[in-house]
């Protein structure tokens, strides 16, 4: 676990927290490590879980399939990220969504019942911890509010300048990657992968945007 402290170091729920204290609180919340192989359910529709996941290496997408087999993703997990919180405490509802890893994957999971009772032992950081635990939550909120203001858009070429404005303003400059491949995007935007290529060409064509892969530039 040692190799992992700096990720751990890293993350937005141990913000604060020496690498000392962070292996005591590993302990303490009775950690333990599982490797997914790409494309393998780390949880699934219906599952009753009580440990958070924490991700250490790869990728995992947040995802929902209807009874037809549309894909939408709703949320990517890179390392550092937790995944499974909104179902992890006690007396909560089952999964409503499918964690899958997207590459070759190694997570942490950590017991939600421990996150949440401050122990004795350490109660000056555990407290700290429980805290970074609700800026978390107020950061995934915000994200998933800007999920919705994609989604809120009418047309797909709406969709895809509201999502491609996000990027740019994020990364601070009109190029950058974003981290879909094509038919991630259009599963994340809810649309057709044929109509939302078609769209992109067009807003080429147009000279609105170039593109390659996942790289962009807007013009």
């Amino acid at each position: 676990m040692k190799n992992y402290l700096p990720i751990l170091k890293r993350s937005q729920l141990f913000h604060g927290l020496q690498e000392h204290e962070i292996e005591t609180m590993l302990d303490c919340l009775s950690a333990t490590k599982r490797s997914f192989p790409k494309g393998a359910p780390i949880f699934r529709i219906g599952d009753h879980i009580s440990a958070v996941g924490l991700l250490l290496e790869g990728t995992v997408h947040i995802q929902r399939e209807d009874y037809w087999g549309n894909l939408s993703i709703l949320h990517e997990i890179l390392p550092g990220e937790i995944f499974g919180e909104a179902y992890a405490a006690p007396d909560s509802d089952a999964m409503v969504n499918n964690a899958i890893a997207v590459d070759d994957s190694i997570a942490l999971f950590l017991d939600f019942r421990h996150v949440l009772t401050v122990c004795t032992s350490t109660c000056h950081y555990h407290s700290l911890l429980i805290q970074n635990l609700f800026a978390v939550l107020a950061s995934k909120n915000r994200r998933l509010a800007q999920k919705l203001g994609h989604m809120s858009q009418r047309t797909t070429r709406e969709k895809l300048r509201s999502y491609l404005s996000e990027q740019s303003i994020q990364s601070g400059s009109p190029s950058f990657d974003i981290p879909f491949n094509r038919q991630q995007l259009a599963d994340f935007l809810s649309v057709d992968r044929s109509a939302m290529s078609n769209e992109l060409c067009k807003m080429r064509d147009e000279g609105i945007l170039t593109f390659n892969r996942n790289h962009f530039t807007l013009k």
